[in-house]
């Protein structure tokens, strides 16, 4: 594994990325609204993925599964006969071991590596992982997952959207302090490698695959915190935000946080080349 980054990524979940404190890993501390007031919207976006999954099939993939932390994540391999789980870190992979049991297949090591036959799985996932990737490898990591996915069948990825509305009172700071800020964090910053493409980019793959985007989760769970309270003035926000997003997705999909990208590979035969 020589990527850079990789190599952060590695290094984040090989040593506090997967570690729990009180039955939560620094993972969920950082990047998940645990609120009780959230619980039940967060519940319904991670089931929003399950509407794409085939309802039965022999093996799906979870690339870069982390530990399956999350009830709604192991529902999503529920009626396949195998979940084949790969993640760089072992410590994540033990703890999915505890989960899944004999239900799952476990690789550790870089997606990139891993030889993988073509046209295997029923279905293939990646939650929160390809924007991690170094940004000119994502498009290499994502024909690989078509190219290892069965034609007709899912793959799919919930993405990030750089053009997100900035919800957060940061936006409203003049811009040269905000570059300076920006730069400051840049150079004493020691966190996760992030760098996620616009929408128009996952366009590229219309040579080989049908495309579809739907909203997954409209805001960051940084900005939850923010703007929705931890009580039952919050519950009746999340619900209305959910509603909201279930009747505009495409307003949501566009201007908000987190996009769920849908593709299937097309048959070959009709002038396309396979993935």
């Amino acid at each position: 594994m020589t990527d850079r980054a990789e190599q952060n990524v590695a290094r984040f979940y090989g040593t506090v990325g997967w570690r729990a404190t009180e039955g939560v890993t620094e993972d969920a501390r950082q990047w998940e609204d645990l609120r009780p007031c959230a619980a039940d919207y967060v519940s319904r976006c991670r089931r929003r993925v399950l509407r794409h999954i085939p309802p039965a099939g022999e093996r799906l993939l979870d690339m870069a599964s982390g530990p399956v932390q999350y009830t709604e994540y192991i529902e999503y391999s529920g009626n396949f006969q195998r979940r084949y789980c790969v993640d760089l870190s072992a410590e994540a992979l033990r703890q999915a071991r505890e989960r899944l049991g004999e239900h799952g297949v476990y690789l550790c090591g870089s997606f990139f590596d891993l030889e993988l036959p073509d046209d295997f799985f029923d279905c293939s996932i990646s939650l929160h992982t390809i924007y991690h990737i170094a940004a000119d490898r994502q498009e290499a990591a994502v024909r690989k997952l078509l190219r290892v996915t069965k034609p007709g069948q899912p793959v799919i990825i919930v993405y990030s959207n750089p053009d997100a509305v900035k919800l957060s009172p940061k936006a409203l700071i003049p811009f040269r302090q905000r570059y300076k800020a920006w730069r400051r964090r840049r150079r004493q910053s020691k966190g996760i490698y992030f760098r996620p493409h616009p929408l128009d980019w996952w366009q590229r793959f219309q040579d080989v695959a049908d495309i579809e985007m739907h909203p997954w989760r409209s805001l960051t769970a940084a900005d939850q915190k923010r703007w929705f309270p931890d009580n039952r003035l919050g519950r009746w926000l999340f619900d209305r935000l959910y509603a909201l997003e279930e009747r505009y997705p495409d307003f949501f999909l566009r201007h908000f946080a987190y996009p769920m990208i849908v593709l299937r590979k097309r048959r070959a035969g009709r002038g396309e080349s396979p993935a």
